[in-house]
């Protein structure tokens, strides 16, 4: 990851423990599902600079946890549909196409882009203390009052077209440490206010997989000390390009993200 002096003006696109099972019931299980992986760029692996090349825009990586827990556990199928700057309404509209009867694992890591992460996040970079708090206030705002419904509406969506499948939804971590900071301008006051607005989104995600019946893979603990700034960081600070600014990058992926979500399947 390289920090850019002066940037300026950033992008973002933007553990629950399973039933217990014994290691060889496990691997059985796992190396018979028919795999799904959807959402936005924190689950298609932007952030990683390591993208198939078929995925376009998409921006999909080898090295995203959904890929990385496919190949470790010999999925007999896997359909990775996740897609950076996906909404609600476009996971809808695009990503349930491979989802039916036979799917036995969902994945789904949605909703940042629904608050405006990307607008919280220039807000705070290029913005005072005072704008930043404002930005996040603006992103919680829609997180409580707009965001529970589209999730109800995706859920219920995913359960519809893969009515047999275990499904676990996945969280957004905070993405920054305190502490000293080398990029300009972002300020630990700045820093705490956007990880305050990650524990708002998480609570109401949480919360709506819960009254669907999914599994939430929460992996705020996992990344803690390893946000923006932190030693070492497992999420990007603004970077070259642009689209990888604040993003899980590879160690992110597989030391972060994918533990959690292998400690959530069942």
């Amino acid at each position: 990851m390289r920090h850019i002096r002066g940037v300026a003006r950033a992008v973002a696109a933007t553990v629950v423990i399973g039933t217990s099972l014994t290691a060889g019931t496990a691997h059985a299980a796992q190396a018979d599902e028919n795999y799904a992986a959807l959402g936005d760029s924190f689950a298609s692996g932007t952030g990683t600079r390591d993208y198939f090349e078929d995925s376009g825009d998409c921006l999909r990586s080898p090295k995203a946890y959904p890929q990385l827990w496919a190949d470790a556990h010999g999925a007999a199928t896997f359909s990775f549909d996740a897609c950076s700057g996906a909404t609600t309404d476009d996971l809808n509209a695009d990503q349930l196409g491979s989802l039916s009867a036979d799917t036995t694992l969902v994945t789904v890591q949605i909703g940042g882009n629904d608050i405006g992460f990307a607008d919280v996040i220039q807000g705070c970079l290029l913005g005072t203390d005072e704008n930043c708090d404002s930005a996040v206030g603006d992103g919680e705002a829609a997180t409580r009052d707009e965001l529970p419904a589209k999730l109800d509406a995706t859920y219920e969506g995913i359960r519809a077209a893969a009515p047999n499948a275990e499904i676990v939804v996945v969280g957004y971590p905070r993405i920054n440490s305190t502490g000293d900071c080398g990029i300009p301008g972002f300020t630990e006051t700045k820093r705490e206010r956007i990880n305050k607005g990650a524990d708002v989104l998480a609570e109401v995600i949480s919360e709506r997989a819960e009254a669907a019946g999914f599994t939430y893979a929460d992996p705020r603990s996992a990344f803690d000390g390893h946000g923006v700034c932190g030693d070492p960081e497992w999420i990007n600070g603004p970077s070259t390009p642009l689209q990888e600014s604040f993003h899980p990058n590879v160690t992110g992926h597989a030391e972060g993200y994918l533990p959690v979500v292998e400690s959530a399947i069942g």
